[in-house]
């Protein structure tokens, strides 16, 4: 897989994930949702995923710059690169209580923690390591 289709599947992927937040049929309201400042609907995603609209829109975001990224080489790396590290530092927040809530804006705990340290490294791999044959 070359890495404006890594890209563009991420950027598929996130999209769907932040549209899906926004579907309350998807969304349970889970007892153990951390309080946060901006608290308005937030649940959890297929109740699995702590979410919240700005986490959505957050996502909804990562989708739209994969889709651009995925249009040329320079900008997927780019992509991966800001993802993996983005990613990364996320997955640290999440397990730092005092972080855990995102600054009380986006919720970042429980299966979020393990989702973001693998996409943290499926994006480094492509970021980094994977070249493109010419």
């Amino acid at each position: 897989m070359s890495t404006r289709t890594f890209a563009t599947i991420f950027g598929i992927v996130f999209l769907l994930v932040g549209i899906a937040g926004f579907v309350p049929q998807l969304v349970t309201s889970g007892a153990e949702v951390h309080p946060l400042a901006v608290d308005a609907d937030h649940g959890m995603l297929f109740g699995l995923f702590p979410i919240s609209p700005l986490h959505n829109a957050v996502h909804i975001l990562f989708g739209l710059w994969g889709l651009y990224a995925g249009r040329s080489a320079g900008n997927s790396v780019t992509y991966a690169r800001g993802v993996a590290l983005i990613y990364a530092l996320l997955t640290v927040a999440g397990f730092i209580p005092a972080l855990s809530d995102g600054f009380g804006l986006v919720p970042l705990y429980g299966n979020d923690i393990w989702l973001h340290g693998l996409l943290a490294l499926v994006a480094a791999y492509f970021g980094w390591v994977h070249r493109t044959p010419a």
